[in-house]
């Protein structure tokens, strides 16, 4: 049965947990904002136009569900992660390495190379035949590993002859072959003086139970479940600090101030800012927004010219020298 293809979010599932929060946070930003600056400079009316809308949050959708995916695939990777720390620690011997399925095979064998300090790409864990199932990666140079948990057969030369063709295809530095059981002579003979280690299930437990995390160890700091709340909470409060929305809200809260005016002469619907405290005769001081319709500036007209009035009985004139 040959090994479906990852998808998008299961290659980020496999990645390290913090790696799909980055990629999260990034790919939000790179959709809400990137996608509109980038329309926006490319000269073209109609993109410009698209990059408009863009810049306006026609995609803001799109990324917050690129946000959340990457995010539910970070948490995938975290209990990944927990559930292969339970499965290495809790191996006992052959037996227990005889009852597990195929794929915990594969998952312990990748969990044994990871504690040995090698970066481990698990390469689709999506079915039960030969091929590559571990790419380890340590010092720039990559290796390639097999896992056989063959019960009752052992591991022949024709195994071993493909994964030599696959170390020149991949341009590898080594090959690992780790078998649950043992291997023929004629295996043995071919791998003899070459990049070639065949490993089988008595070597892997002793590894197994040379690197198992001690009970009264502390967990590590990715594996602490705190740690990936906080860090999605941080990446909610960048989410928050760039969007522009925050900005309007704070700008609109602000109180606007009110401009002082003169009325010029009754009726005219014209007004001047107050040019000086002095004056020859007692002015009618304003404070008014401008007008922004007509409705409101028919309002202010009347109230302008009943102001006028009202001065004009109550006010004396001066006295003429």
């Amino acid at each position: 049965m040959a090994k479906r293809k990852q998808g998008g979010l299961e290659m980020v599932a496999a990645m390290p947990w913090p790696m799909g929060i980055v990629i999260g946070l990034l790919g939000y930003i790179a959709v809400r904002y990137g996608v509109g600056w980038y329309l926006g400079t490319t000269g073209n009316p109609y993109l410009s136009g698209l990059g408009q809308m863009a810049s306006a949050g026609i995609y803001a959708p799109l990324g917050w569900m690129l946000l959340v995916g990457c995010w539910i695939a970070a948490v995938g990777s975290f209990i990944g992660r927990a559930r292969r720390r339970r499965l290495f620690d809790s191996q006992t011997g052959i037996e227990s390495l005889r009852q597990m399925s195929w794929r915990q095979f594969e998952q312990l064998t990748g969990e044994a190379f990871r504690r040995q300090g090698y970066s481990v790409d698990e390469n689709g864990l999506g079915g039960a035949d030969g091929g590559i199932d571990l790419f380890l990666r340590k010092a720039d140079q990559t290796t390639l590993v097999q896992c056989k948990q063959w019960k009752r057969q052992q591991v022949g030369v024709k195994e071993v002859r493909e994964m030599y063709g696959l170390l020149f295809h991949h341009q590898a530095a080594a090959v690992k072959i780790v078998a649950l059981g043992e291997y023929t002579s004629e295996a043995r003979r071919f791998a003899h003086g070459k990049p070639i280690e065949l490993i089988h299930g008595g070597e892997l437990i002793a590894t197994v139970n040379t690197l198992k995390t001690p009970k009264a160890q502390p967990r590590a700091t990715m594996d602490r479940p705190l740690v990936l709340a906080g860090s999605m909470f941080a990446g909610l409060i960048v989410v928050a600090a760039i969007s522009p929305s925050t900005h309007t809200a704070s700008s609109a809260a602000a109180p606007a101030q009110a401009t002082p005016y003169r009325a010029t002469q009754p009726g005219s619907g014209h007004v001047r800012p107050m040019a000086s405290r002095a004056a020859p005769r007692q002015q009618a001081i304003i404070y008014a927004s401008n007008p922004r319709n007509d409705a409101q500036l028919r309002e202010w007209k009347k109230r302008n010219a009943e102001s006028m009035k009202i001065l004009e009985k109550t006010t004396r004139e001066l006295p003429r020298r």
